[in-house]
């Protein structure tokens, strides 16, 4: 979960940096609209709906299948206080926070981590299952809650990442290879992946051995109860050297027709060509043509002049 503190102290979940996509704080604060999310004291945020935008936009087609009441519950939900998250999910789930940076002016600038820590510690929650994704501060958040699980959104080398106390990783999918995986698991580091929506995308990464992902399609993943596609490392590369060799024939078996087929064609000098093609013309072309021939020989021969003055007698 992305967090952020209010103006007045309250630590409130919140991805983007203004309010304008997940909320109607044009139509509510239309002068403020621009301003950053963080700069709104609780009172103001409270005021917000931030369920309309998901009804209207139905990112994930998911909408039509809400009951009525359902519906309307949805589009009347205001933005999400930290607190009262944990309250929701402290008994049975797993937390990742990340926190985005305040603006120098904002008066919680420089505690809004001390007050955030206490939001979480007040709340119940395992220690243990929180993932602590910030940089920032970690020494500071190590002392006052030593369960926390350390996570980094950085890729450095596993050696590197345990020196610095970190047992888990965050990064984009598109960011790790199979080696890196392995790697990580030889060093007992384990790996969350994001975005992954698509079941697919999910199958392939469940069978590489990444530990968990983070997923805008939750509803989906969650019906998917082992790898749609599944297949062990021998059987993939007998098919994948059966398929080369199948493909090397079929080459070859081409190339040695191909030549077959050429060595049988017989060769013709031009005045067989002439020939073979006057057999489909008329016999008085025919004639003409093998005056022209018995000529044209005679002329190779040498004969064309006797042979003319002969017949102009």
């Amino acid at each position: 979960s992305d967090c952020l503190c209010s103006y007045d102290g309250v630590p409130f979940l919140m991805h983007d940096k203004t309010l304008r996509r997940t909320t109607n704080v044009e139509e509510v604060f239309p002068e403020r609209a621009y301003e950053h999310s963080s700069m709104f004291n609780w009172t103001d945020l409270e005021k917000l709906n931030a369920g309309e935008w998901f009804l209207q936009n139905d990112p994930f087609w998911t909408a039509g299948s809400l009951s009525r009441s359902d519906y309307l519950e949805a589009a009347n939900q205001s933005v999400c206080k930290l607190a009262d998250m944990l309250e929701v999910i402290k008994d049975n789930t797993t937390l990742i926070l990340n926190f985005q940076d305040l603006p120098t002016a904002h008066p919680y600038y420089s505690t809004y981590i001390n007050i955030t820590l206490e939001t979480i510690l007040a709340s119940g929650i395992r220690q243990q299952a929180v993932m602590w994704l910030p940089e920032r501060e970690r020494q500071l958040v190590r002392q006052i809650a030593p369960g926390f699980q350390q996570t980094s959104g950085l890729k450095l080398d596993a050696e590197h990442l345990r020196e610095k106390g970190i047992v888990k990783l965050n990064l984009r999918y598109t960011k790790v290879t199979n080696e890196d995986v392995r790697d990580y698991a030889m060093a007992n580091l384990s790996v969350n992946l994001y975005t992954v929506n698509e079941p697919w995308l999910f199958s392939i990464l469940w069978c590489t051995g990444v530990q968990s992902v983070t997923s805008d399609s939750s509803h989906v993943l969650r019906k998917v109860p082992f790898p749609i596609w599944l297949m062990p490392p021998d059987e993939y590369h007998l098919i994948w050297i059966t398929s080369d060799l199948i493909s090397f024939i079929v080459i070859v078996g081409v190339f040695i027709f191909q030549k077959w087929r050429l060595g049988s064609i017989r060769t013709y000098n031009p005045e067989q060509i002439m020939l073979s093609a006057a057999v489909r013309r008329s016999s008085r072309d025919v004639k003409i043509m093998k005056e022209k021939l018995i000529f044209s020989g005679m002329d190779e021969a040498g004969w064309s002049e006797p042979f003319a003055s002969s017949l102009s007698y």
